[in-house]
């Protein structure tokens, strides 16, 4: 099976019979799982050559292998054949019957709790629904991907999630969405990620930056997943880029490539049956013959153009009127099993009301026995949260008690030491003007007025760090943005902040400083230990929840040694956050970065 996969890329001829000769071999040892395996890599060679009818052939035979495997990996493998089947149909314009595979592969992923293939599943489900125009779920799957993958923290997950979310924002019209989360994607960007992925990822990037009307950048994406396409024999790439290729060169009034690249893309598009690429290029050649004073090849093309439309139509009716015929037959066949059921119903009733009799008597002891323990548990609970609203009572009361502390040594540093530092410098500088000092005692002089001036600067910066003017006057979220701005001019860490539903809202003061004092507090442990090179502040607004991130790219650590080892400035984080009543999720790897992320009800 290996040897069949190095061959696709080499001699197709051969990795078809080393596909044989495995299928073969695991028959006679009746090894179901294996099986699975080999059908479901054989119909990637299917795939890519454009015979579908095989490809899903071999799809359907390794599902059923599976589903007859106790192998640990069978249902995992399972729910991948049904995306993969999903992936087949999409590319066939079998749009309907694709959503309904991914959800089937969905379904037993949420099953088996994998939540790592989670990600490409709902990835892939937002990019069907985008293609058949139901763009409000485009965009809620593109988010349950990216929330998935913040759980599980890995750097692919989060590079797809984010490019796909940058896909759903930038089809709404929303580009600087778009382009936020694209740069977002880059962060994570992996060079040896599928081929699949990264020609997605090279697709959009052209999608967005044409939409800003960034054209020559669009023209580096798209000719980078031409390459990739080109690399890997990937005809469904080669022919979408060469024509995105032709549709920007147009915008950008390249006739002449323009043209080159549509027509190499339809002979791809041709040779394969990718049918709705066809009728998309149709209407770029129509317009670029228009264009260009070729009407009689104009008139043609959109011809074609419209025979496509009406085809494509014929085709989904067509699928419509078997669909129907199979439901009618599935109906037919259910009200038979249903008669059967009947029957079988009425022979085992008796038996049933005997059991069911015991079962009652069993049931009403079970309850009086529930009942009890339910009420003991009810009275420890309480207990519980008697003792939690004291702890949270207290710890408001040190929070509330130590932000007035800050307020007040920050009021009496400003106004007082900082009025009478100004006041000593005002005289030194009058008392200069009337005196007769030498050489080296007016240089002394002017590094005791350096000194003075930099004591100044210092307790504002003191004064600043203990309550920002910008937090009272302005808000949160220009307070965070001033907070990441001077981390970056100190040089210690590139921050990169960003924020999205912020506009006009109103938090109430404490809980606004208690957020910025547990970014304050997250964004100094990420430059005491992270080791990091950059860091993102991300905060965003939806409904009544207010969600702060902060991710780094550093060293990252065991997050269970907080459990153990707690010091001084992640318990504050966690009194505070507790406080607030928030929900806190720390994800970190040895080597990923860390990323913290905190939910709170406003």
């Amino acid at each position: 099976m290996r040897l069949a996969i190095d061959y696709e890329v080499v001699d197709t001829a051969k990795a078809y019979k080393m596909y044989r000769a495995a299928i073969k071999f695991s028959n006679e040892k009746r090894l179901h799982y294996q099986l699975g395996r080999i059908y479901q890599n054989q119909s990637f060679l299917y795939m890519t050559t454009g015979n579908y009818q095989k490809s899903r052939a071999s799809l359907d035979t390794a599902i059923l292998n599976y589903q007859q495997s106790n192998h640990p990996r069978a249902r995992r493998r399972e729910a991948s054949a049904y995306n993969d089947i999903a992936n087949g149909l999409k590319v066939q314009n079998e749009l309907q019957q694709s959503v309904q595979y991914y959800l089937k592969n969905i379904s037993l992923l949420e099953r088996i709790g994998s939540e790592k293939e989670l990600v490409l599943s709902y990835c892939n489900l937002s990019s069907v629904f985008g293609d058949i125009q139901e763009y409000a779920k485009q965009k809620e799957y593109a988010q349950k991907a990216l929330s998935t993958a913040k759980k599980i923290g890995t750097r692919q997950e989060l590079f797809m999630a984010y490019f796909i979310l940058a896909n759903s924002y930038s089809v709404l019209g929303d580009n600087n969405s778009a382009k936020t989360n694209l740069d977002s994607a880059s962060v994570y960007y992996i060079a040896n990620s599928n081929i699949d992925m990264i020609f997605t990822y090279y697709l959009i990037s052209a999608q967005v930056f044409s939409k800003l009307n960034q054209l020559d950048s669009a023209i580096y994406y798209l000719e980078k997943s031409y390459d990739v396409s080109e690399k890997n024999n990937y005809s469904y790439g080669k022919a979408e880029s060469l024509i995105q290729l032709g549709a920007v060169s147009i915008q950008q009034k390249k006739y002449d490539s323009a043209e080159r690249y549509l027509l190499n893309g339809m002979k791809n598009a041709k040779s394969i049956g990718y049918f709705n690429m066809l009728y998309e290029s149709y209407k770029y050649l129509s317009d670029l013959y228009a264009v260009t004073g070729r009407y009689k090849q104009a008139y043609e093309s959109f011809q074609k153009y419209t025979e496509f439309s009406d085809s494509l139509i014929n085709m989904d009716s067509k699928k419509y009127a078997t669909e129907l015929e199979k439901k009618y037959e599935s109906v037919k066949k259910d009200h038979q099993l249903e008669l059967q059921r009947i029957e079988l119903h009425r022979k085992n009733i008796i038996n049933l009301m005997l059991i069911l009799t015991a079962i009652i008597l069993l049931i009403i002891s079970l309850l009086s026995y529930r009942n009890i323990k339910i009420k003991q548990k009810l009275q420890q609970q309480r207990i519980i949260e008697l003792e939690t609203e004291k702890q949270l009572e207290a710890t408001e009361a040190v929070l509330k008690g130590e932000e007035q502390e800050r307020t007040r040594l920050a009021k009496d540093l400003h106004d007082g030491l900082g009025g009478m530092l100004s006041g000593i410098k005002y005289s030194f500088t009058t008392m200069k003007g009337n005196l007769v000092m030498t050489p080296e005692n007016h240089q002394a002089f002017e590094r005791s007025m350096d000194m003075l001036d930099s004591s100044i600067r210092e307790m504002r910066r003191v004064a600043h760090n203990m309550m920002p003017e910008a937090l009272i006057r302005f808000g949160l979220d220009t307070a965070l943005n001033d907070f990441c701005n001077d981390i970056n001019q100190s040089g210690a860490l590139k921050v990169n902040y960003q924020s999205l539903g912020m506009e006009n809202i109103s938090i109430d003061s404490t809980v606004a400083i208690t957020l910025y004092r547990i970014v304050q507090e997250l964004i100094n442990n990420v430059m005491k230990h992270a080791q990091a090179r950059t860091a993102i502040v991300q905060v965003t607004k939806s409904n009544n929840i207010l969600s702060v991130t902060v991710e780094d790219d550093g060293k990252g650590f065991d997050t269970g040694i907080l459990k153990t080892n707690k010091g001084i400035g992640w318990a504050s984080v966690q009194n505070r956050v507790e406080f607030l009543k928030a929900k806190l999720d720390i994800r970190s790897k040895a080597g990923e970065g860390t990323s913290v992320q905190i939910e709170v009800n406003i």
